[in-house]
């Protein structure tokens, strides 16, 4: 069996990270999304796979490349003008001349679930297998509902429903899965979806038994970030010097800490360098090449590759993009003096979080000016400068420029 790993999507709600690169290349625990996903299929028992892509594949294919480094071997296929899952699978149609497995690039899952739930599709001659999660808000999601290991029906995001069953959008398909995309038509939105063939009648059920997510909006990062930091081993390639370190410490080669205090898990990326006098909390993933110094605190965040914090900047439950640099004594609040929780903005609507602690989402290449602060919640977009002593209140869109305007008084001191 050959895999099919569908990362052509674009991942507006996850802007403005996704402003420069696909949602299934962003960071967590120090890896790419896409990269946790195939380490799962490949310890899965799957050593052939084909990546779908489009919105800025290059950057999936230098990155991935044939997949020798992984131990895989890589196919790629760019989805053409018609949307939906059911038509990126069908984009690797003459790539696949058996059963299969199908997964998005953007999910996080355990590799004994995938391993159980092909060998649950293998005991059987129905057209697919699903792979489904039990979900507290199920109004975010597809929900399944099931008969005698029998999907008897499907509705996406229900107000109400009888069950609480999510498509964990990982499923085990028949070879002859690929004739039934063919005979989709375009729903209501226009895509061409792979629930079509969940509704007719023939699909069966797998509920994962280990963790899942589905990372659809910027704060879910952190929830994969803090899950997989917790599964890695401490290792510690670079230089620690003169800290004290709780927890697990993962920091590559050529990276450096000193006359700092770890609080882990926390990971630290090749060639960055951390200290003196640095603050490194838990649930923390630092990239490469950053600096992060001079009594700053950084507490359950991704920042990513380029970043520099170095003079007591604060930065909370917040993701940052690459070459950001923060200004002497930035501040990132987290948290609301109600205690309530965080509203955000996705694509325009306002989103509860339903997090009590969330900061900042910050786009690649912004700056802030000393003694600048962001709210909670709020969203700062690429290329953006935060002039000195600005509070940001507002989401800032890519591009923009912000200063406080100043009025001064002078006054003679003189008797």
């Amino acid at each position: 069996m050959k895999s099919i790993i569908l990362a052509a999507g674009e991942g507006e709600r996850l802007r403005p990270l996704t402003y420069t690169k696909p949602k299934c290349m962003l960071p967590v625990a120090g890896k790419p999304i896409l990269e946790h996903v195939l380490l799962a299929v490949r310890d899965a028992g799957f050593r052939q796979a084909v990546i779908v892509v489009k919105y800025k594949q290059d950057r999936i294919t230098s990155y991935f490349g044939d997949g020798s480094k992984m131990g895989m071997q890589l196919e790629y296929v760019t989805q053409g003008s018609k949307y939906g899952t059911a038509a990126a699978f069908a984009t690797a149609e003459q790539l696949v001349n058996d059963d299969f497995l199908g997964i998005a690039g953007d999910v996080i899952c355990e590799s004994a679930d995938i391993r159980a739930l092909v060998d649950a599709h293998r005991k059987h001659d129905g057209l697919m297998t699903v792979g489904l999660k039990a979900v507290e808000v199920k109004e975010q999601y597809g929900i399944a509902e099931v008969h005698d290991d029998m999907i008897t029906g499907f509705a996406e995001k229900p107000k109400e429903s009888k069950s609480n069953l999510a498509n964990a959008s990982i499923y085990a398909f028949d070879a002859k899965a690929m004739a039934e995309m063919a005979k989709i038509t375009p729903s209501s939105r226009g895509e061409y979806e792979v629930t079509d063939m969940i509704k007719s009648g023939r699909a069966h059920a797998y509920e994962l038994k280990g963790y899942w997510l589905d990372m659809g909006v910027p704060w879910q990062l952190l929830d994969a970030n803090r899950y997989l930091l917790e599964k890695m081993c401490d290792k510690r390639e670079g230089r620690v010097e003169n800290c004290t370190v709780k927890g697990k410490l993962i920091i590559e080669k050529g990276a450096r800490v000193f006359d700092s205090y770890i609080q882990g898990p926390v990971f630290i990326g090749a060639d960055s360098s951390v200290g003196p006098h640095a603050y490194l909390r838990e649930g923390t993933s630092i990239g490469r090449g950053c600096d992060i110094s001079d009594s700053s605190t950084i507490k359950n965040s991704i920042l990513m590759d380029g970043v520099n914090a170095k003079h007591l900047t604060y930065i909370g439950d917040s993701i940052v993009g690459e070459r950001v640099n923060f200004g002497a004594a930035t501040q990132v609040a987290n948290y609301r003096f109600d205690e309530g929780t965080i509203k955000s903005l996705v694509k325009g609507a306002v989103v509860d979080t339903g997090k009590t602690k969330l900061g900042v989402v910050v786009g690649d290449d912004t700056k802030t000016g000393v003694l600048s602060c962001v709210m909670p919640g709020k969203k700062i977009g690429s290329n953006c400068w935060i002039g000195a002593g600005v509070v940001v209140e507002n989401d800032v869109p890519d591009d923009t420029a912000i200063f406080v305007e100043q009025k001064l008084k002078t006054i003679s001191r003189k008797k």
